[in-house]
């Protein structure tokens, strides 16, 4: 088995995206990843918002202690997983702002080649996860990445709701997520890293 590294990089302003992380980081363990790094991308929403959401506010001290991702992290890694909030079917300005700084490794060719795979949730069932998700590999394919899409390749998928295109979830107004897709999320991420291993056996 070839070793691979693997950075799951997240953005969770409620806390569903650091889940999902979490079971991401799980799976690439179990699928052979010799070292996996959950990563949040940096808050910069005023401090008023976050203090006038308790969630929100509950959720940046419980994940306080979790690493900033930077671009060297995306460089480091053989594989990358994304998991994300949408925002009007967009991904939030946290992860945008955080993308618009990896100008300097990408243009150093360090992100080509990088097996990447994305995620996320919205308040409702056709909340703009899917263009979320396709907003995310846009930039990856500047990058000259290779994006490993889970398709419909596990029956997780459609248990989860069948988002071709990378696991989604329905997060209702209590916080909780909606749909079971905890099988989903690791099929993907040991999908994301049996395609970087498999990458590494190739000279591209």
């Amino acid at each position: 088995m070839t070793s691979t590294k693997t950075a799951v990089v997240y953005y969770s302003s409620g806390g569903t995206n650091y889940q999902l992380a979490q079971w991401a980081a799980e799976a690439a363990k179990e699928a052979g990843s010799s070292e996996v790094k959950i990563l949040k991308v940096a808050e910069t929403a005023p401090q008023a918002a976050i203090d006038s959401n308790p969630a929100w506010k509950a959720n940046i001290e419980a994940t306080k202690d979790v690493q900033e991702v930077t671009p060297e992290d995306l460089a480091w890694a053989d594989a990358i997983i994304f998991s994300v909030p949408t925002r009007f079917g967009n991904m939030p300005g946290q992860m945008k702002n955080f993308l618009d700084t990896t100008g300097g490794v990408w243009a150093q060719g360090k992100l080509a080649n990088k097996v990447v795979s994305a995620m996320a949730s919205a308040g409702n069932a056709h909340g703009g996860q899917e263009a979320t998700i396709l907003s995310l590999y846009t930039s990856m394919y500047h990058w000259g990445s290779i994006v490993a899409a889970p398709g419909y390749t596990d029956g997780s998928v459609y248990a989860a709701g069948g988002n071709p295109y990378g696991t989604s979830v329905t997060v209702g107004q209590d916080g909780k997520m909606v749909e079971d897709i905890e099988a989903a999320v690791k099929h993907q991420a040991r999908r994301t890293v049996k395609v970087a291993q498999a990458m590494k056996h190739l000279e591209v």
